[in-house]
């Protein structure tokens, strides 16, 4: 009986197992439920079906509670930093109105005079250099006014060279010499021309005049000198006339043949130092 123990214990395969209930359910006479197990079963999927829907419907109203808190916690949020921060900006404004305002005002004034000074100074510098370019372009202009006018006159002396070069007459030469020096009337060589105009006309007095008045303006102008000698022999001071004679000899040689043959100093070709002066030793031999 031991030995046969563990053989009854064991279960009967799956397929048999099986093919006993449709056996059994098969040889049954009645239904093995009757209604009321049925409605019993039909009202407990029933509830739980209800059971389910309700839990959902809990859990998808707690969820959406609890966005909607933090989307309000959130918006709550925003408008209390806007709000703050409109605060401060405020506080700020006032404290800058309550404290500040004189300060503002004051830099205010003080860049608006800055600025003034400045652009007075910018002024005055270029009122400064615009009077200075027109000072500049006036005396460029006066040169070139100057200058033309300097061309002219030269232009009409140069003519009045030409002129008083072709005239004939003494008296006519020394109108020409009278024009020249109310154009120039520092023309030392007008004055010494005309003096040898004056010369030829026997007034020796107005010659030396002349000559003085041009050598005050060239003391070395050697045909003043030489004038000064003619007109000094015209009228008898022989010294004179021999020492202006002898400075003009040194400032050009051709004075030296000129004065061999100018009547002027025929009365002094018997002076010893007008020999020595004029004539050179081939001269005086071939005199002799």
């Amino acid at each position: 009986m031991l030995l046969s123990t563990p053989a009854l214990s064991e279960e009967p395969p799956e397929e048999a197992r099986e093919a006993d209930v449709a056996e059994r359910v098969a040889e049954l006479d009645e239904p093995l439920y009757n209604p009321f197990i049925e409605r019993y079963l039909l009202d407990e999927v029933r509830s739980l079906r209800t059971d389910l829907l309700n839990t959902r419907a809990e859990l998808i109203e707690k969820v959406v509670n609890k966005e909607l808190s933090v989307a309000d916690k959130s918006m709550s949020y925003a408008t209390d930093t806007v709000t703050y921060f409109f605060y401060l900006i405020a506080a700020a404004t006032s404290i800058l109105v309550l404290i500040g305002w004189n300060s503002i005002r004051d830099m205010r004034q003080q860049l608006t005079n800055l600025a003034e000074d400045r652009v007075n100074e910018l002024v005055v510098v270029y009122e400064q250099r615009l009077k200075d370019i027109e000072e500049q372009l006036k005396q460029k202009s006066d040169i070139i006014h100057q200058n033309q006018a300097d061309i002219e006159r030269t232009n009409e002396v140069h003519s009045l060279w030409l002129k008083a070069s072709q005239e004939p007459s003494q008296q006519n030469k020394i109108t020409v010499y009278d024009q020249i020096l109310e154009l120039r009337p520092d023309d030392v060589e007008a004055l010494s021309y005309k003096a040898d105009a004056v010369l030829e006309l026997q007034e020796p007095l107005w010659a030396i005049s002349l000559c003085l008045r041009a050598l005050k303006l060239a003391p070395d102008n050697g045909h003043a000198l030489y004038q000064l000698a003619c007109a000094y022999a015209e009228i008898g001071r022989w010294e004179d006339a021999v020492n202006n004679l002898a400075m003009a000899i040194d400032i050009s040689e051709a004075y030296r043949d000129d004065a061999s043959t100018d009547q002027s100093f025929a009365q002094l070709h018997e002076h010893d130092r007008f020999c020595s002066l004029v004539y050179t030793e081939e001269t005086q031999t071939a005199v002799v």
